[in-house]
């Protein structure tokens, strides 16, 4: 018996209620923080990488390992110190001797070959140690030596940094900022989710979580996150968005020119349009919105805006001047649809007019 194939439409629709069933399982043990929740998801579902910002004690390790657990795929942590090395992250070739006498290198693989790689704290250790992982984030492979060794898929990384502590820290080159999908601030809680923290986490419970997707469910997600459509005017949007970003472009405001140093590049607009694919398949939907962008805006792009002296004067951060850029930039018109005018009924055309020769007479007495 033949089964329907099913349409995107009821492909979606499922993609959704499994989103819904994941931040559902996630807030049994994170309260509150469902912007941040949201935003990894959709990093998730397009191959991104996540740095999280906020103060000690914000949960921020803890989701990111409940979020492991929930997605059944396997989980390494990593505690940046100042005396960690590239090799403790990537792996290290050993001189290993067999039965027979000979020796031979064997790689022995780093905590980087994992599905999540959690970097807690990654402005703790030199640059050096940082720049390890530039490969693994965009080419999502190590080399080592002479060899290339690719990573699981599906790979994330998710880094956590404390932007208040500055002794003894390291900050990120701006190629790595770069090779982040979203820079997600985790704020503090609201004064009843902080009432619920309470209550839940002081009663000695351990909470489980069950398993919703696996890996290779999430890369099925993400083939289908892909295939959300864009419209052309939502790719002019961001394009005219990123590009009012660079204070040397034609189109920056003037605001732009007196406070930013550099603006985003097109990773930003990669970035904003795949976002905004994932906000639109998590809502069940088929193509992306100017809301989309919008929502991911300050996500994506604060963390490739450079401001200046007189920014700063002023008072005035990089949301700031994301958020002034969203008011000022916009969006790109439409044409409304015209129905082609509907045609006048014409005429049958006229019966042909004999042009032959004139028939014979008929005979007399015919």
């Amino acid at each position: 018996m033949s089964t329907k194939p099913r349409s995107i439409g009821d492909v979606l629709q499922e993609f959704s209620q499994h989103r819904q069933i994941m931040q559902q399982e996630l807030q049994k043990v994170i309260v509150g923080q469902n912007d941040v929740i949201e935003q990894l998801f959709a990093a998730i579902f397009t191959r991104g990488h996540c740095l999280l910002e906020g103060v000690p004690g914000l949960a921020k390790t803890l989701m990111v390992s409940t979020l492991a657990r929930l997605l059944d795929v396997s989980f390494k942590r990593v505690q940046f110190t100042p005396d960690l090395m590239p090799s403790d992250i990537t792996g290290t070739n050993v001189l290993q001797e067999d039965d027979a006498g000979r020796r031979e290198f064997r790689f022995v693989e780093g905590p980087v070959f994992t599905n999540i790689l959690l970097a807690d704290e990654i402005n703790r250790t030199p640059p050096k140690t940082q720049a390890a992982l530039l490969q693994a984030m965009q080419e999502r492979e190590v080399s080592v030596g002479r060899s290339t060794y690719p990573l699981p898929d599906p790979y994330f990384t998710i880094a956590t940094q404390n932007p208040i502590e500055q002794e003894g820290t390291y900050p990120l080159p701006e190629a790595q900022l770069d090779r982040f999908m979203f820079n997600i601030k985790v704020d503090y809680p609201t004064a009843e989710e902080e009432e619920r923290i309470l209550a839940v986490t002081t009663r000695n419970e351990k909470l489980e979580v069950r398993k919703v997707l696996s890996a290779k469910a999430i890369l099925n997600a993400q083939r289908l996150v892909s295939s959300v459509a864009v419209s052309e005017y939502i790719i002019k949007y961001v394009a005219r968005l990123v590009r009012a970003t660079r204070p040397k472009d034609v189109s920056a405001p003037e605001f732009v020119r007196e406070m930013i140093d550099w603006g985003a590049g097109p990773r930003a607009g990669q970035f904003l349009i795949n976002g905004g694919k994932s906000l639109a398949a998590m809502d069940g939907r088929f193509s992306v919105a100017i809301a989309d962008v919008r929502k991911i805006a300050v996500p994506v792009l604060r963390h490739r805006l450079s401001t200046n002296f007189q920014a700063q004067a002023e008072g005035l951060s990089t949301e700031d001047i994301i958020h002034r850029l969203l008011e000022e930039i916009p969006e790109p018109e439409v044409p409304k649809f015209v129905a082609p005018a509907a045609k006048a009924p014409t005429a049958p055309p006229p019966l042909p007019s004999h042009t032959g020769p004139t028939p014979p007479p008929p005979p007399p007495g015919a």
